[in-house]
């Protein structure tokens, strides 16, 4: 599934039909348009909006330059994609209906005039289901429980939040007195959000089916792109850096990447004397341990006869349910530090994301205070009070 940050560098109108005699120009007779992004290809990916100008198409996260080609029916136009960079162009639907379009990167660009040394402190609770719990207010009047989720994006809110703890919804009283249907399509943006003493002002909600137990939504990674942002086990907060902290001790750093903007840090099974080194988005928001990806399972002969804990069934942010065995790991190593006998769940079935990830759950992460630096793509992590 495509993912779209909604959050993304905007470009006004006003710019767009001033510059709209020099914007290239492909056509098109469908609405349907096939996005490859840097060599992943998703022919559902894009679906012409005429009135909305322009449309952002948030290119995959990345570092790297690379190329992002649009796919109509009957043409194609191709994009060079750098961090900090955006594109326009105009595709002509039908002849008549011109799709004023901008390719953006998921990084923005650099403020030079921006400077600020304001650390600010989020506190929250781990809760028995291994959420990173945090209460939000939302336009300073909402009381919202949120949980920090690494491998997600934006912030959504349950159906059943938006409708009775907020007032996004366009026809709310509406709704509330049982005369109309929720439209959570047109739904507002939050003119503040607040979790302790961090605000981010104007930010798109998104609707969700399913969150971490006793939830009414979760925040994702990209509310820190640019910044570092630490989770500290030990005294229960959350520490958002502009600038990287020094003196850290304990800590062991490597590298994060990114496949399709989910970030994900390697990790290495030790088994009967064989290594297995996969790599693992960092799913916060789990209360598993380790998932495995089935593909990956089967392309790295990882062992079938480990000791089994059970059988279970899990469901994934989209409510897909998948059957799936938990054995026993007997090592595992992230940075370097090591974890023993680790209860790991093996999806049996293709992972919905169409990509090889596996994940690493709060289950496990937990045991290491962390420090996700989201300016120069690394993770810093030390063991904790929860790892022993």
């Amino acid at each position: 599934m495509k993912y779209i940050f909604l959050s993304a560098c905007l470009l006004t109108v006003a710019t767009v039909v001033n510059a709209q005699s020099k914007l290239p120009v492909i056509r098109a007779t469908s609405k349907s348009v096939a996005i490859n992004d840097g060599g992943f290809l998703d022919k559902n990916a894009w679906s012409l909006s005429p009135k909305t100008r322009p449309d952002i198409y948030t290119a995959d996260r990345t570092r790297e330059t690379k190329w992002v080609t649009f796919y109509t029916d009957i043409d194609s136009i191709k994009v060079k994609v750098k961090p900090g960079t955006r594109y326009d162009f105009i595709i002509l639907l039908n002849g008549k209906d011109s799709c004023y379009t901008q390719v953006a990167s998921a990084i923005p660009p650099v403020d030079k005039h921006q400077v600020s040394i304001k650390n600010d402190t989020i506190p929250f609770k781990l809760s028995a289901y291994n959420a990173i719990a945090v209460k939000a207010i939302l336009n300073d009047t909402d009381t919202l429980n949120l949980h920090f989720d690494a491998s997600s994006f934006d912030v959504h809110l349950t159906r059943d939040a938006i409708i009775k703890k907020t007032k996004l919804l366009p026809n709310q009283a509406d709704v509330l007195a049982g005369k109309a249907k929720p439209n959570f399509n047109g739904m507002n943006k939050a003119q503040k959000l607040q979790m302790g003493t961090a605000v981010w002002l104007n930010q798109e909600i998104l609707p969700t089916g399913l969150t971490s137990y006793e939830m009414d939504g979760r925040f994702a990674w990209n509310l820190f792109e640019g910044k570092q942002v630490e989770v500290d086990y030990d005294n229960n907060r959350m520490i958002i850096y502009n600038k990287m902290p020094k003196g850290l001790k304990g800590y062991e750093r490597s590298k994060i990447g990114f496949i399709k903007s989910f970030p994900y840090a390697t990790g290495t099974f030790e088994i009967a004397g064989k290594k297995y080194t996969g790599n693992f988005t960092m799913d916060t928001g789990s209360d598993q341990s380790l998932i495995l990806d089935s593909a990956w399972v089967a392309k790295n002969n990882f062992p079938t006869d480990l000791k089994l804990i059970k059988s279970s069934t899990i469901s994934d942010p989209r409510g897909v349910k998948y059957e799936m065995k938990i054995v026993e790991a007997p090592l595992f190593r992230l940075n370097g530090f090591p974890a023993a006998n680790i209860p790991t769940l093996i999806l049996s079935n293709k992972n919905p994301l169409g990509f090889e990830i596996n994940y690493l759950g709060n289950g496990l992460l937990k045991r290491f205070n962390m420090i996700l630096d989201f300016k120069n793509d690394y993770v810093y992590l030390k063991p904790n009070k929860l790892s022993s």
